[in-house]
């Protein structure tokens, strides 16, 4: 049994470890949004944990109709600087959120993980918030990823889907692999009709913010390493799962 969370408090950094790397705003969301957009539905858009509205900037680009909930307050405050007017915010944990609507595009990055209860919210997904043709985008962080299994062989981490001392005080609950997350979808009800990889990656977010500063990577070879990712979805940073509601 957890004690009682402080969403406020998961968000800020420790002494060694970052909640959220440039890596992840500059190279990550970027190809996230390029693995999805072939896969948008036109309609309104769901984003589930919105953080401080990094990703949903970009969104934007693509929707009118966006509503987020998100846990952390103090996340929120942040967002609405900016997308106040444009997005309806809702503070809120996913698994005590009463929504009215359905959705044609349910976004769920990086947030999966750092639930208490991941089916009951997968569930909530498949049952009540997706509309008849909706379709939900689920990234996590991959415990099978090069970077985290070099980890492991290093003596840094016990093994691949082991929670760091750093990663639980951000709140990580679990650290899923393809086929661990695609159990939870498919157990939770819903259709999981693509799966992918989001990145091939060899190096921790802390050392590619250090190469993302100088000259070393250029853009091709970034493109490189997101093709490769989809010859190699296992290896990669984040793994992908396209859904639909099942029945």
């Amino acid at each position: 049994m957890f004690n009682k969370r402080d969403y406020n408090k998961e968000l800020k950094d420790t002494s060694d470890h970052k909640y959220a790397y440039d890596f992840d705003f500059d190279v990550m969301h970027p190809f996230m949004l390029k693995s999805f957009i072939p896969f948008f539905q036109k309609g309104n858009l769901l984003e589930l944990g919105s953080y401080k509205g990094d990703f949903t900037k970009k969104l934007l680009l693509y929707f009118d109709d966006i509503t987020c909930i998100e846990a952390s307050d103090e996340a929120i405050k942040i967002a609405k600087k900016e997308l106040s007017s444009k997005v309806k915010f809702i503070n809120s944990l996913l698994e005590d959120v009463k929504l009215l609507n359905k959705y044609d595009n349910i976004i769920l990055i990086h947030v999966l993980e750092h639930t208490d209860n991941p089916i009951r919210i997968l569930k909530k997904i498949n049952d009540e918030w997706l509309s008849n043709r909706g379709r939900l985008f689920l990234v996590c962080p991959n415990a099978n990823a090069a970077s985290r299994q070099i980890a492991v062989k290093m003596g840094l981490i016990s093994n691949n889907s082991a929670i760091t001392f750093a990663e639980r005080k951000h709140g990580h609950r679990i650290t899923y692999s393809l086929d661990t997350l695609e159990r939870d979808a498919r157990f939770s009800g819903l259709k999981v009709i693509y799966r992918s990889g989001i990145f091939f990656k060899a190096l921790a977010n802390f050392q590619w913010d250090k190469l993302l500063k100088t000259d070393i990577v250029s853009k091709e070879y970034l493109d490189g390493c997101f093709k490769l990712g989809q010859q190699y979805p296992d290896l990669c940073s984040s793994i992908f799962l396209l859904c639909e509601k099942g029945k």
